[in-house]
């Protein structure tokens, strides 16, 4: 996180939280003035040295930043057309993005004097991250995880006992990454007097979605001067990020936003098909409506009741949209892809085959989109994906049922 912001982030949100027609705090009142206090110390300690210090000193020992920017030679090759360039924050202590932000978060709690972090996770990135940052600030920690998910990603869940925190099935409807949202958002209600809620995502109410990015924006920071280095003072033409929640597409993005050259693309789960419940494309698909707090763009019903959703990647699992990403879609800022289960799969081995990379389930719908408009694009363009996780974690549930990609 930067002391100077760009126009954009000076811009958004308003005082009360919103981008534009989404955001805002539609959150139990008892649960406002925590909320409210959050705003007010954020505000002040984003602005003081001392954590600024702080948090550079973790980021740069734990965490292991700043992640570099590689060249996907062989598949930019293979592929013809336009370069791809991937940010590597594969690479970060605990293998995904999500760590940023947790940082971040404990940072707070310590600050405003709370005990234990809660937060949800989908495909266990963001719990591991979080585990491993209370463990390392010697705060509690409880990560709710739907019951799906929790059979999916073991290796995940044994690294969060391991790190000392305290996970919670969420057991109810699809038994994934919403439920597990409803769980978190249910205990923080309770809890919000000694505990803070580090959200997974750029979503809920204010000022979570302002944080997230704020914590996040490390990542187009690094990649816009990194980049600028590598090409000698040029930006890439696209910037390319997989979106559900947003964390990891608005630290990218931030990085660009006030560039009218660069096209940012948000890549979303397609799922097994366009049918309303096979899918999780939020931004193709859904509606305004309210979800975790926010108003924002979700899927939905006729009747107005969220709909089941479904991906390959856990971590995209989601039926609603962070109110950021909503408004520069609303804005024509974002120019959106879906992107199949198929494709997917096929982007998964091809990293690993042609590049040595595993990429996580999330970061190979990006990977593919790129492979998808590098076949479009001439050679002169350059395509920045955000690979925002790795792959480890996906491991077993790949070989289980797609085999080794021979």
């Amino acid at each position: 996180m930067s002391s100077v912001k760009d126009s954009h982030s000076q811009s958004y949100p308003d005082a009360e939280g919103y981008f534009g027609q989404f955001g805002g705090n539609h959150y139990p009142p008892g649960v406002r003035p925590a909320l409210e206090e959050l705003a007010t110390t954020y505000q002040e300690l984003c602005q003081s040295p001392e954590f600024q210090r702080d948090l550079k000193k973790v980021r740069t020992g734990l965490q292991g930043r700043p992640t570099p920017i590689h060249y996907l030679e062989n598949l930019s090759k293979e592929v013809g057309g336009a370069q791809i360039f991937i940010k590597r924050e594969d690479l970060n202590h605990t293998g995904a993005h999500k760590i940023n932000h947790c940082v971040g978060f404990a940072l707070l709690a310590k600050k405003l004097g709370k005990t234990k972090l809660i937060a949800e996770t989908g495909a266990g990135q963001h719990g591991v991250a979080l585990a491993t940052t209370a463990a390392y600030f010697g705060l509690e920690c409880e990560i709710h995880m739907g019951e799906i998910d929790i059979s999916k990603q073991r290796s995940n869940v044994g690294r969060m006992q391991l790190l000392g925190a305290r996970v919670v099935p969420a057991t109810t409807g699809q038994s994934a990454l919403k439920e597990a949202s409803d769980s978190a958002f249910n205990a923080y209600v309770e809890q919000h007097a000694y505990a803070l809620y580090a959200i997974g995502s750029a979503i809920g109410p204010h000022p979570f979605p302002l944080i997230v990015r704020d914590f996040q924006s490390v990542i187009g920071q690094e990649a816009r001067e990194q980049f600028l280095s590598i090409t000698n003072g040029s930006l890439p033409e696209h910037v390319v990020a997989c979106v559900a929640g947003g964390s990891n597409a608005m630290g990218m993005y931030s990085g660009f936003l006030d560039d009218p050259d660069v096209i940012l693309h948000a890549v979303e789960p397609l799922g097994k098909s366009d049918e309303l419940g096979q899918h999780a494309a939020t931004l193709s698909y859904g509606r305004p409506g309210t979800l975790h707090g926010a108003r924002s763009i979700v899927l939905q019903q006729a009747d107005g009741t969220t709909t089941n959703v479904s991906s390959v990647a856990s971590g995209l699992v989601y039926p609603g949209i962070g109110p950021e990403i909503a408004m520069l879609h609303e804005t024509g800022q974002l120019s959106v892809a879906a992107i199949s289960d198929e494709e997917v799969i096929g982007a998964f081995f091809r990293m690993a085959k042609v590049e040595g990379i595993i990429p996580a389930l999330e970061s190979a719908h990006a990977v593919a989109f790129a492979i998808r408009l590098a076949s479009q694009r001439p050679s002169s363009e350059r395509i920045l994906v955000n690979l925002s996780g790795r792959g480890d974690k996906d491991v077993d549930f790949v070989l289980e049922n797609y085999g080794t990609g021979q």
